[in-house]
Parts: C-alpha cells; structure tokens; sequence
C-alpha cells in the first residue's frame, strides 16, 4: 500500500510518486511556446534528477505524474508552486512506490485537445472516452486512478515498439485553446459565412440591376 506524504505520515521509502493537478494562468496562455518550454526544460532536469513521467494538457487543465526520489520531487514541487504559468495546483498524491510507471519517460507531454490528433489511440480507449472532456478536477481518487493505467498501458506498448523516446509534440498553447473554441462552434462560423456570401451576393444583384434598368 502506498503511503501518502504528508505530515502525519511522512514517506520514507526513497522511491516516489507525485501526481498533481493545475490550471495553466493568462500568463502561460500569453506565450505560443509555453507547453513546448515546459517539456524541453523539463526533459533535460529530469535526466540530470533521475525523475520520469507524463504531463498531460487539455482545456486549459495540467495532470501531471512523476516519479523519483523523494527529494527530488519535493525540489520539483516546490518549483512548481513558483512557476506562474499555472495556479490552484492540487497535490492528489505523493507516496511511495515499488516500481516506476513510465522509466524511460523523462518527460512525455500527453495532449487532450479535439483539434490534436497524435493522440488519436486515445479516443479509441472505451473506459478513457468516458473520462473526456478532460476535466481532472471533477474526477474521483478512483477515475484518477484509472486515467494513469490507461497511459501506463499506453507506456508499456510503446515500449514493446520500440517508440518511449517519442519527442513531445510541438504546438501553441493559444493556438490549442484557439482551435479547441473553433471546434466548439463550428455550426455558427458556417452559418456566419453562409450568410455573408447571401449579404454580398444580393448587393451585387442589387448593382447589377440597377445597371440593367
């Protein structure tokens, strides 16, 4: 059983996990390269502290799981409370664990956005489809849970292809909330166009007419 760190029951063992949740701020919205930063310069830290894991992305909502010493994520989790570009972080475990999930992850940024299709496996997944939109904050310790096995699974078939040491995908974080408005209302954007073409066909009707007689 793992063993939750807090201040009752600190953990002992110097394998751990942290998993947390966040929102990302106007400030990391404010940057086309902030999810981009945050995978490349945590990729290289977390080679030099011996942490691995997953950050997952999707409107506007952080998950993230890694694992290592005990002191090496409490230095991540104290840097992480600092960084600016995400705010109400909520700690949803930190406890000791046998083996790592996602050893040859230093970093592998998951994205749950509509308009993003390298993470089509996703959709596939019955038990995952029930979990989206992606909204960590309504889930149960349970549902939780379930989303990590699901990309431990995930994981471990990469590993069988030979594919963990997939770079993260390259995009906009404004470009990804941009698309994802877009997809939500692409009903009125069409009718918007369908009647601007109306509107200027009939003025030049209205012109030409008025050459004609």
């Amino acid at each position: 059983m793992s063993i939750i760190n807090d201040s009752t029951n600190p953990v002992t063992t110097d394998l751990c996990q942290l998993v947390y949740i966040s929102r990302i701020t106007s400030t990391g919205l404010s940057s086309p390269s902030t999810l981009n930063d945050i995978s490349e310069i945590a990729i290289e830290r977390n080679q030099t502290d011996e942490i691995t894991g997953i950050l997952c992305y999707g409107n506007g909502y952080f998950l993230q799981c890694v694992e290592g010493s005990e002191q090496a994520l409490t230095n991540l989790k104290n840097r992480l409370l600092a960084d600016e570009r995400h705010k109400d972080m909520e700690i949803l475990d930190f406890s000791a664990i046998d083996e790592r999930r996602f050893s040859s992850w230093s970093l592998r940024s998951i994205t749950l956005e509509r308009s993003i299709t390298l993470e089509r496996w996703m959709t596939r997944d019955p038990v995952l489809k029930k979990l989206m939109p992606f909204k960590p904050y309504s889930w149960s310790v349970d549902e939780w849970r379930r989303f990590l096995d699901i990309l431990q699974n995930y994981y471990e078939e990469q590993v069988r292809t030979g594919n963990t040491d997939a770079q993260p995908i390259k995009y906009s974080t404004l470009g990804v909330t941009l698309s994802k408005v877009v997809g939500q209302h692409q009903a009125f954007f069409l009718i918007q166009t369908v009647l601007g073409s109306m509107i200027v066909v009939a003025l030049l009707w209205l012109m030409l007419s008025d050459k004609i007689w």
